[in-house]
């Protein structure tokens, strides 16, 4: 398994860069939950944490001791999100537009500053004002300040998730975290469609009539 690594972050450091960051979006398909931003900004020099890759690549045991790791060896990292009903009311472009914009600004007020480079997961992502922005695709599993911030995000949505879990019990959310599996279009035909469902989600739209 080839690792993300510092190529790009060494590259913005010596070019005098301070703080790098990288930005990654977890969420977008499921039918129900937030769409949630991780965002982590590293110095040259700071400490990396051995076996950090993007978020898909590993498992939920991995996921949770690599998060662990990346809390305790980077300070400044933050999430921003969007409701279900933010990404029904504008549209999921939108929201997830939103959601980057306030993972940025709960960092910066970490930070006391804006990090002086923004790395974006995804080339059709949009620019954040005020920040410089290199967007690329397949970053998650390239440059490693965009694979931490990839596990930051989904181990805090899948915690959302697994909370939601336990307030909605038919559901399995803890189980399929909001994705369209069988078990979870199931039980929204058996009992309905909840308050934390995207509701101009196909299918759960057609369970409104």
């Amino acid at each position: 398994m080839i690792l993300p690594s510092l190529d790009l972050e060494n590259s913005l450091w010596s070019e005098g860069a301070e703080w790098v960051a990288g930005m990654d979006e977890v969420g977008r398909g499921p039918l129900a939950g937030p769409v949630v931003i991780g965002i982590l900004a590293m110095r040259k020099g700071d400490v990396v944490v051995e076996g950090v890759r993007d978020s898909k690549a590993t498992s939920q045991k991995q996921r949770e001791k690599l998060h662990e790791a990346i809390k305790s060896s980077h300070i400044f990292h933050a999430i921003g999100e969007a409701s279900n009903d933010e990404i029904d009311s504008m549209g999921l472009a939108e929201a997830i537009n939103v959601a980057m914009r306030r993972a940025v600004t709960n960092l910066t007020i970490l930070m006391g500053k804006s990090p002086d480079v923004l790395l974006i997961d995804g080339k059709n992502m949009r620019d954040i004002e005020g920040v410089r922005c290199i967007k690329m695709d397949r970053g998650d599993s390239l440059h490693y300040t965009i694979s931490a911030a990839s596990i930051i995000a989904k181990v805090y949505r899948d915690g959302l998730m697994v909370e939601y879990g336990g307030e909605f019990p038919e559901y399995g959310f803890e189980k399929h975290m909001g994705y369209g599996t069988k078990v979870h279009l199931n039980a929204i035909k058996q009992f309905g469609v909840t308050r934390i469902h995207r509701k101009s989600f196909a299918p759960v739209s057609k369970y409104l009539l």
